[in-house]
């Protein structure tokens, strides 16, 4: 998650704390002020904290800040209240990941932080890469509906790795001014299901791929494979973001958290209709069991 020094202690969030009402609700939910008490009781009890985020819904940028406030309330929020923020957002795309024993006494890689992170979090480009350089930065922010599908996540498994399980979100659209064409600059993430057995990382691991130097996960902050650099981009993945072959570049991390970058070709009408009909199964339906679609704050 993004950091936030302090002096004394590192506090782990991606929330802006600024949003209204979110400072405040966080120093309700931590018993500061003249209703503290004994550190293990009350509020800090996780019985507690759970009926309390619950009636909110589960708010991210209220669980973001309150996982400020203190190392017991981080400690909480990231075992328990992060969690529950994905189970309630994407729960079909939550059970996928955990099952088969892939999720062993209910943790994940990177944990639950990072993972609530990647679903609402768009990292935009913030430098240009080994294979991918646009003229200027795509700002990160905040997303309020994604799609993930294992559908798309398919598209970006090279053959050799189609026994793996991957969720990817559509690609967000960031205008970039003076671009040739027209592009727009497109930044998409994703997430593996039990990434240490996977193929892939056997493959990356067999072929001895080199990490990068310069480029880490920008939602759990651990190092990447380029899968441009390990020759591991299919051009499916092209097709599915809607992007001229050669023109993305994407990174996995060594915990399953993919995140990339590509140029949005603007397609034709029959274009657009060549891609309708790729996205429909062997019956001609959409497949709706492979896809999340309304991960929301």
């Amino acid at each position: 998650m993004m950091e936030r020094g302090s002096k004394n202690q590192k506090c782990s969030s991606f929330s802006n704390p600024s949003t209204p009402g979110a400072t405040a609700a966080a120093t309700r939910i931590s018993g500061g002020g003249a209703y503290g008490g004994d550190v293990n009781s009350g509020i800090l009890d996780e019985t507690v904290l759970m009926l309390v985020f619950r009636s909110l819904n589960w708010d991210p940028h209220v669980i973001c800040v309150a996982a400020c406030v203190s190392r017991r309330l981080r400690a909480v929020a990231r075992r328990v209240l992060f969690r529950e923020l994905c189970i309630s957002r994407a729960p079909r795309m939550v059970s996928a990941l955990t099952s088969g024993g892939m999720a062993p006494a209910g943790s994940l890689g990177g944990g639950w932080h990072a993972l609530a992170k990647l679903l609402f979090f768009c990292c935009g480009c913030a430098a240009p890469t080994r294979f991918f350089a646009p003229d200027r930065p795509a700002p990160c922010h905040f997303v309020g509906v994604s799609r993930f599908s294992k559908t798309s996540g398919r598209s970006f498994l090279a053959r050799r790795c189609w026994g793996d399980l991957l969720f990817v979100s559509d690609p967000c659209e960031h205008p970039v001014a003076g671009r040739g064409g027209g592009e727009d600059l497109g930044a998409y993430r994703g997430v593996f299901r039990g990434f240490m057995r996977s193929r892939t990382r056997a493959w990356l691991i067999g072929k001895q791929a080199e990490l990068e130097t310069r480029v880490r996960c920008p939602y759990c902050g651990a190092r990447v494979w380029s899968m441009t650099a390990a020759g591991l981009v299919p051009r499916s993945a092209s097709r599915r973001v809607g992007s001229h072959e050669g023109s993305l570049e994407y990174f996995v991390c060594v915990n399953g958290h993919l995140h990339g970058y590509c140029w949005l070709a603007h397609l034709s009408t029959d274009e657009e209709e060549e891609d309708d009909e790729d996205d429909t199964g062997d019956d001609g339906k959409h497949s709706e069991e492979d896809e999340e679609r309304n991960v929301e704050f």
